[in-house]
């Protein structure tokens, strides 16, 4: 299924959908009943379904000349435009597999993700051309480097590159379980790891949670400050809405930009907003929040990447007199797999299972713990994933035949909703983006005054979970709050600004077993 029709495509399982499927039906199921409808709204472009259509057939079309194969792994570092949009579809529609990469990183992050999924395409906005520059001289698979924005220099331009292509193009006939879309996920150790997607997987979640749960319709506009790189921005913020023949609302800016997200809602009128607990947080810390934007378009909103505290979804409740669904996805899921649901929230807890989804609560021998007791949630869905790209030993510890380990902390109530505790592991969720304590640890550790160090979650005013930091200096080093300032400043340059640590408190030595492990745990 690969062209508009006039019964869209409704599956909620593997076994409802043809085997030869490219997911190119998500845009395309839309073209008889909604051509002429707006697409996409943002401040450069705004199109309709038809023109995305076409620009992004002309795309497949100079993709193809540039030999990109099936199965090809096509990079987009951007942040989030209309260009990103036709870029994806475009990787679908050839046959390749889109990889959004996070535009927060350094050049040797990008480095390696470029080596470890062999990307042989790269679309690249101007305004990231230099890191990206210096990562691509360091991965000799990269044939092509397409610039979005202008500026391209010795590369290829976006614009100059559709020009004149045709706007017809038969997709490549996929089978639906072919990969579509790779997306990387910190790793324990700070290596990320990569997680692909087949075509089935983005149309049975979107019909699973972003329509039998969450209610998206046609005549929504959606919002998501969160950003396409990642599944819960690409998800909710492109592949959900068109699914349901809706429009989406492009915001380039980054999520900490809380003004310019608000001002977007204002100007744009969307009536879901999809934020991370962090943005809901940063929203209701302005003090004349209802008087200074207007916010009575939204219908619904959306939390989903970190655990929503329920002193948060009270106060958004009683400023704006709208609901925040919160809910736990993965990548490994690739969305939404516990929710509350509209008129059913349990402020605090996460939900309750999504059709199409089973999990179960386990203890460290993996079997069932009682009602109400903590343990590890395993997963078992339509939509995960099979594997980490080039992990073999990772591999074999998450994913468990039909089930996969979250690497959460859960326990469920006698009503059925769950309520998370905690990680199984050590890592964090800050602003909804996973951080490796470890390599947080790795980047201090490089500082001349530093012995050794423990990262660690704290939570901030807000109740939301930050990296801390407690760190033994060298001989002859004072613990100043002029050096704690330094030694932030130093993990910025090392790395993306939000793995930062927050706080930075100075200890005479870390507690250690008998064997000497750092006992996390005491300092949590």
């Amino acid at each position: 299924m690969t062209t508009a029709s006039n019964s869209p495509l409704i599956a909620r399982c593997v076994s409802e959908m043809p085997r030869r499927y490219n997911a190119i039906d998500i845009l395309e199921r839309n073209l008889d009943r909604f051509g002429e409808k707006s697409a996409l709204y943002s401040d450069d472009r705004c199109l309709t379904f038809q023109e995305v259509s076409h620009e992004v057939n002309q795309l497949g079309n100079a993709l193809l000349d540039l030999d990109v194969r099936v199965g090809e792994v096509v990079g987009i570092l951007s942040p989030d435009c209309a260009e990103w949009t036709t870029a994806f579809f475009a990787t679908f529609k050839v046959g390749g597999v889109a990889l959004g990469l996070n535009t927060l990183l350094r050049a040797p992050e990008y480095t390696f993700m470029l080596n470890d999924s062999r990307v042989g395409v790269l679309f690249v906005h101007r305004s990231l051309l230099d890191v990206a520059a210096e990562a691509v001289a360091l991965a000799p698979g990269v044939r092509h480097v397409i610039v979005i924005g202008g500026g391209a220099g010795n590369y290829h331009d976006y614009s100059t590159l559709i020009q004149g292509m045709p706007e017809t193009l038969q997709a490549v006939d996929t089978n639906r379980n072919e990969f579509a879309i790779l997306n990387y996920s910190s790793g324990t150790t700070g290596e990320p790891k990569g997680i692909a997607h087949p075509h089935k997987d983005f149309a049975i979640s979107a019909q699973l949670w972003a329509n039998d749960v969450l209610g998206m319709k046609d005549s929504d506009r959606i919002l998501s400050n969160a950003k396409m790189f990642f599944g819960f921005g690409v998800g909710g913020g492109l592949l959900f809405p068109w699914y349901s023949g809706a429009s989406i609302v492009i915001n380039p800016e980054p999520p900490r930009d809380t003004m310019e997200v608000l001002s977007k809602i204002e100007q744009y009128k969307p009536t879901i907003f999809f934020n991370a607990p962090t943005g809901y947080a940063a929203a209701l810390a302005i003090p004349d929040l209802r008087e200074q934007f207007d916010l009575s378009s939204l219908r619904v909103c959306v939390s989903a990447g970190e655990s929503l505290p329920a002193p948060i979804w009270h106060a958004w409740k009683e400023r704006t007199g709208v609901e925040i669904i919160d809910g736990i996805g993965s990548t490994e899921a690739f969305h939404i797999f516990i929710s509350n649901r509209p008129g059913e929230v349990r402020p605090g807890s996460t939900g309750q299972p999504v059709r199409g989804y089973e999990v179960k609560i386990v203890d460290e021998e993996g079997n069932p713990t009682p009602q109400g007791e903590v343990g590890r949630l395993l997963l078992k869905g339509e939509t995960t994933a099979l594997s980490y790209l080039n992990q073999y030993e990772r591999t074999k510890k998450t994913f468990m035949g039909e089930w996969i380990d979250t690497g959460d902390k859960y326990r469920v109530d006698d009503d059925g909703y769950y309520w998370h505790a905690g990680r199984t592991d050590d890592m964090l969720k800050v602003g909804g983006i996973w951080v490796s304590p470890t390599e947080v640890e790795s980047s201090l550790i490089g500082h001349d005054a530093v012995i050794e160090c423990a990262v660690v979650g704290a939570k901030d005013e807000s109740d939301l979970v930050k990296p801390k930091a407690y760190v033994v200096l060298a001989d002859g080093c004072e613990g100043t709050d002029k050096l704690a300032e330094e030694l932030i400043s130093y993990c910025v340059e090392k790395m993306a600004a939000y793995k930062r640590p927050r706080w930075v408190v100075f200890l005479d030595e870390l507690p250690k077993t008998a064997t000497g492990k750092i006992q996390r745990f005491k300092l949590r």
